[in-house]
């Protein structure tokens, strides 16, 4: 049942959708800091190319090993204590990576970071759904894209500040200066209350009750949302405890015997995930100053600058996506979004064949690459960065969501170790320039796989969404 009324957004709901998306700035740091400190890692330690390739992109398939598992531990242990774990990981590589004193230490050291990755990515955005209601649920669930972009910015502005110091010191305080906050998060995340949906999953009704009239406006509402939560979980009276979950069947019903909707959810929720990293963000965030520098720009000085801009735009065009998700709605911003990424790509790709075949500088080109590379992630981050994670958390059933949820994950990580993992090589064998023109084609194919298989669920509870997939993938039931 969709609720009519204008809700106010409640202030305690944001402040722990906020506190709980604070782990995924953790990952936005090292993805941020990571893409200036290979420039000093490689200099310094002497590693090939291939090495910087595996440096690059072994913390997403690590983050595998998280993201995998992530959604069996929240089951178990909650919500709450899942985020406790990812800071606690994240923490430890953080440390590793920051005394390395050798590449095979650093690579040990982003492996443990990449564990807590995944836990992160899966549980910050399922913990945000849970406590919010539909009319801001996108903006809540929003947070954790906002705080990636948003570390993403303080990672460059962290490579340029430490650049200065001496080489041997400079990249391991960009990277080992992560283990501070997230050691912070870990203490003030027990402040938080447990998600309301989960303990109704575990019987304990009482609790998800008050929990529930804390992140809602009123006690009507509260009271509306605890019943079709209970109804979701099979519970018709007070007295009806549902047994502790363990997981069990929830990969059979997800996956071998899914239903018709649920197989539309699946497919939704794979896809947008996989097309995130499909269309080329990762390589354009982690190595803009390497595409920058191809671009024409030379000075390590300049490039830190020009990367920094990067930065500066993901985070605000985040900004400006999670004010409009909850009144334009997902396949609005969604569909523009992508149009916008191919022109983008588009443009990229021919300014940096123009400069790749001309022994000329052509300032021209240098102006079209810096212009579309900005473009290309304004458009990103209106659209699909934040809406793969508010649309993913918000359409698996209560029964399935963290298991589905950790397997979009799971997928999300695999694309993106990929594309960072291979993108040297690709350019030097297809162009820099044929590299982008790949990503465009791939964003014509994400924009047509958005528009048949991605309904819209603006202002729907969680607890309709197999009723939404249950119709036209291309329409909104009413």
């Amino acid at each position: 049942m969709e609720m009519k009324a204008k809700e106010k957004r409640n202030k305690y709901a944001c402040a722990c959708s906020i506190v709980a998306s604070m782990i995924s700035l953790l990952l936005g740091y090292d993805t941020g800091v990571m893409s200036g400190a290979m420039l000093f890692i490689k200099e310094d330690l002497k590693i090939s190319d291939v090495q910087v390739e595996v440096l690059a992109g072994i913390l997403n398939l690590c983050a595998l090993i998280g993201s995998l598992t992530a959604g069996r531990a929240s089951d178990w242990i909650g919500r709450r204590y899942t985020i406790v774990l990812a800071s606690v990981i994240f923490f430890i590589g953080a440390v590793l990576m920051g005394l390395a004193p050798s590449y095979a230490i650093l690579i040990t050291g982003r492996c443990v970071a990449g564990v807590g990755v995944g836990y992160a990515l899966m549980i910050a955005p399922v913990y945000s759904a849970e406590i919010s209601s539909p009319s801001f649920r996108g903006f809540l669930t929003s947070m954790p894209e906002i705080c990636i972009s948003l570390g993403i910015l303080l990672g460059y502005i962290s490579n340029y500040l430490f650049a200065k110091l001496p080489l041997i010191y400079g990249w391991r305080t960009m990277l080992g200066i992560g283990a501070v906050p997230s050691l912070m998060l870990a203490v003030g995340i027990l402040a938080m209350p447990e998600s309301p949906r989960w303990l109704v999953m575990q019987g304990r009704l009482k609790e998800a009750q008050e929990v529930m009239l804390k992140v809602s406006n009123s006690k009507d509402e509260a009271e509306l949302r605890f019943q079709e939560i209970k109804t979701a979980a099979g519970i018709d009276h007070e007295t009806e405890l549902l047994k502790r979950p363990t997981g069990e069947g929830v990969w059979k019903e997800l996956l071998l015997r899914p239903t018709r909707p649920v197989r539309r959810i699946l497919i939704a929720g794979i896809g947008i995930h996989f097309f995130e990293h499909a269309t080329g963000i990762e390589p354009v965030v982690l190595y803009s100053p390497r595409i920058f520098k191809m671009a024409g720009i030379q000075s390590k000085n300049k490039l830190l600058i020009a990367t920094i801009g990067v930065g500066v735009t993901k985070t605000l065009f985040i900004f400006v996506a999670t004010f409009l998700i909850d009144k334009v709605g997902r396949r609005p911003l969604l569909l523009t979004s992508v149009g916008g990424m191919t022109v983008s790509l588009s443009g990229l790709g021919f300014g940096l064949t123009m400069v790749e075949h001309s022994e000329e500088k052509l300032l021209w080109a240098l102006a079209l690459c810096i212009a579309c590379l900005i473009t290309f992630v304004a458009f990103y981050s209106i659209g699909l960065g934040p809406i793969t994670w508010v649309y993913s958390s918000e359409i698996f059933p209560l029964r399935l969501r963290a298991q589905g949820a950790s397997l979009g994950v799971a997928v999300n990580r695999v694309m993106n170790g990929t594309t960072s993992m291979t993108f040297i090589s690709l350019y030097k064998a297809i162009t820099i320039g044929g590299s982008f023109f790949m990503f465009s084609g791939i964003a014509v194919l994400a924009w047509f796989f958005f528009f048949f298989f991605c309904p819209e669920t603006r202002g729907r509870s969680l607890e309709e969404m197999e009723e939404v997939f249950s119709h036209a993938w291309w329409s909104t039931p009413k």
